[in-house]
């Protein structure tokens, strides 16, 4: 790997010959690289977020990112660019595409909660074409709307390097899914999509019977994120009957649905014969009692595959959490389990308290700390999850690298 000495030499120099001022924000973070050991062997990501920093920094513009490929063009090690969070718009997103084109070493791009719409959506997409080293590109909370996620659909069907895709939060449209879910039965290479929170017309879960439809055939995918799709007992029911002969999919995000009991009870019946599916997100349905002692019922007797469920917020009472803890004791694999915003009441806190204390369920790996009060135990509510950190990385060096995202640290999609 070609090393090329003192970025924030090269960058000043850059702000010179471009009559561009100085970013000091961007000067400090290529200082920090010009100190970094691994630069000759595994290669750097600058954090140039705009949004993890204890004192505020000037984010950054296009004009600011036009400098900055400048310098990067000849560094290969820079293999990871974080610009979440800041101000880059459609021309920041040109600059990005040429930059895609002509570089051949970036593997991991986060552009998520800029200003770039849908042009700059094509641009980014039609530079994938061609570029053959990014693996992971996040594109979360821009707005590129429907015609925007048919660029990125057009691309899924050409590209064979990305792996893993964000496209949540990004307005995309009944169209853009399925344009997304056809390409998925041609693409092999992408491990993970997220296609959260898209902007639906229409109550007839099209989408789901489509990405239930892909999901029959493709043998890549690892990771898929549904959440906020509005989705019913139909289409759960589509996808648990497409996942019944599906092998490879372990991560299963279905938070913010409108799934009920009826919803739980065929995804029991498909834990009971599925020996893929590893981690499965309710989050925020409403599966109620009825709902977890179905899933209960199939870890406890028959699923020894799933290693982590979350069922935060589906107004479930004692009765269903204590099903699911004794469900634990018979389950040896199931590691990870996050039950806060429900009715945590004495049985289901003695409840979880013994699987603290007997240590079958680690401090680390659930969202509820037991602790006592005037002889009563009870337990409090933690920010674990599998969501942990999601949108933003700890800058922190306490924080444990397996806690920024808790779902990846279970099923590891690629390096990045």
């Amino acid at each position: 790997m070609s090393v090329v000495a003192d970025l924030h030499l090269h960058y000043v120099q850059a702000c010179q010959n471009l009559s561009q001022p100085e970013n000091p924000f961007i000067a400090r973070v290529l200082q920090d690289a010009d100190k970094n050991d691994e630069i000759s062997t595994k290669g750097i990501t600058l954090k140039l977020a705009g949004n993890n920093h204890l004192v505020p920094v000037p984010r950054v513009t296009d004009d600011d990112l036009a400098v900055l490929v400048s310098v990067l063009g000849q560094a290969a090690f820079v293999t990871g660019l974080d610009l979440a969070y800041n101000l880059l718009t459609d021309a920041g997103a040109k600059t990005m595409a040429t930059f895609l084109q002509e570089n051949s070493t970036l593997q991991y791009l986060n552009l998520m909660f800029n200003d770039i719409g849908t042009s700059g959506a094509e641009l980014i997409a039609g530079a994938l074409h061609s570029n053959q080293s990014l693996v992971h590109l996040r594109m979360t909370g821009n707005r590129i709307g429907n015609e925007g996620g048919m660029f990125f659909a057009s691309m899924l069907k050409i590209n064979s390097t990305l792996k893993k895709l964000d496209l949540g939060d990004c307005d995309v449209g009944l169209w853009c899914l399925i344009a997304t879910a056809i390409a998925l039965t041609q693409n092999k290479s992408l491990r993970a999509i997220n296609l959260n929170r898209p902007l639906l017309s229409t109550q007839q879960e099209e989408t789901t019977v489509h990405i239930a439809r892909m999901l029959r055939s493709n043998s890549s995918l690892v990771e898929l994120h549904l959440g906020k799709h509005e989705m019913k007992t139909f289409g759960v029911e589509r996808l648990c009957d497409a996942l019944y002969g599906n092998s490879t999919l372990r991560y299963l995000d279905l938070s913010c649905n409108n799934i009920i009991c009826d919803g739980a009870k065929f995804l029991g019946e498909l834990l009971r014969k599925n020996q893929t599916l590893e981690i499965l997100d309710l989050d925020a349905n409403r599966i109620e009692d009825v709902g977890v002692i179905y899933l209960s019922e199939a870890l406890a007797t028959r699923n020894r595959t799933l290693k982590a469920l979350s069922i935060v917020s589906n107004n479930i009472t004692g009765r269903g959490l204590v099903a699911l803890a004794q469900a634990m004791h018979s389950n040896i694999t199931l590691s990870h389990i996050y039950i806060r915003g429900n009715k945590l009441d004495r049985s289901t806190c003695a409840a979880f308290s013994e699987l603290i204390a007997v240590e079958r369920l680690q401090p680390d790996c659930t969202d509820v700390a037991p602790y006592k009060v005037d002889g009563e135990i009870l337990l409090a509510e933690l920010s674990h999850g599998l969501a942990k950190h999601r949108y933003w990385s700890p800058r922190c060096a306490a924080v444990a690298p397996g806690a920024a995202n808790a779902s990846l640290e279970i099923v590891p999609v690629s390096e990045y």
